[in-house]
Parts: structure tokens; C-alpha cells; sequence
């Protein structure tokens, strides 16, 4: 229970305190569904998982994302803006990661069932598509509408359809100071 007042507390503040944002409720329902898998007591946990599956349905209605417990994502993930947001089950997110209205990610064909990994500090763009087994480095921004096919390596930017990956120049104001 500790974990996941932990997390909702990280996510509350991630989303700038304002519990009336829509990705904070996704994240709400999805940190409920991955907690009430340690509840131990059978009844309870079934209990559990009947309000995860009606809070899942409500929310995904609502806001027009689908996170499912089953995907993992790290610490301090945030949702900008809501709408058409499908994340795989089996996606995989590091920490600090956020992505934006229209954004995919997951299967590239239904007869391969892997899903994407996620470095840490990735940004990604509106409707980006992130497809198959591939793996995205650490410090990657994604372009909006980029339909990603392949790995994309740490400090790059990937843009276009499909993407086409470039290195990402350095921050001049941060070297200047």
C-alpha cells in the first residue's frame, strides 16, 4: 500500500498537482491494477481486479487511453494531453518519460507479440507510432506523427515516416552557463 500512495503521490506531482488532468486518472487506475496483484488474500484481490477492469473501462472511455496494469512504466511518467493513446501490455518505459495525444505503442505485426522498450527522459511527440520489438535509448525525442520501425539509439531524434534517426545537437544555453 506504501508503493502505491508513493506513486500516486509522484504522479500527482508530475502532472503539476492538478488531479484533473486525465493522465493522472489513467496513471491512478494503472498504479491501482499493477498494486492489487501483490493482494494476497484471494477474495480480496478478485474483489480488486472487478474494480480494476470497471475502473480501466470507465477511464479509457473518458479519456481515450489505454494503459493496462500489465504494461511497466518508470517513475514520474507523464501523459500530455489526452486522446488516442494505445500502450501495449507489453510495453516497456523508463523514468521520466512523456508522450502525447494520438501516440502508440506496440505490435508491429499480431503474429510477433513484442512491444517496444523505452529508455529513460524519452519525449514523444503526437502521434507517433512506436512499432515491434525495438528498443529506444536514453535522452530520445520522438517527432510528432514519426513512425518508428527500428532501435533508436541514446541522444538522437527520430522524425518522419517512416523515421529516420539524427543526432540530437547539444543544448548551446547549457554549455553557455
Amino acid at each position: 500500500m506504501k508503493s502505491l500512495f508513493r506513486h500516486l503521490r509522484s504522479d500527482l506531482a508530475t502532472h503539476g498537482g492538478d488531479w484533473t488532468r486525465q493522465g493522472f486518472w489513467v496513471l491512478t487506475v494503472y498504479r491501482f491494477g499493477a498494486w492489487r496483484y501483490g493482494i494476497r488474500f484471494t477474495p480480496l484481490r478478485k474483489l480488486a481486479s472487478f474494480i480494476y477492469k470497471a475502473l480501466f473501462k470507465l477511464v479509457q472511455i473518458l479519456t481515450g487511453i489505454e494503459l493496462p496494469c500489465e504494461a511497466a512504466i518508470g517513475d514520474r511518467f507523464r501523459i500530455d494531453h489526452f486522446g488516442g493513446i494505445v500502450i501495449s501490455g507489453d510495453a516497456r518505459f523508463g523514468d521520466d518519460c512523456v508522450i502525447r495525444q494520438g501516440v502508440t505503442v506496440g505490435l508491429r505485426q499480431v503474429t510477433d507479440p513484442r512491444s517496444p522498450v523505452i529508455g529513460d527522459r524519452v519525449d514523444i511527440g503526437a502521434g507517433a507510432k512506436l512499432l515491434g520489438p525495438i528498443r529506444i535509448g536514453n535522452d530520445v525525442a520522438i517527432g510528432a506523427n514519426a513512425v518508428v520501425l527500428s532501435d533508436v539509439p541514446s541522444h538522437s531524434i527520430a522524425v518522419g515516416i517512416p523515421a529516420r534517426i539524427l543526432p540530437k545537437k547539444p543544448n548551446l544555453t547549457a554549455i553557455a552557463s
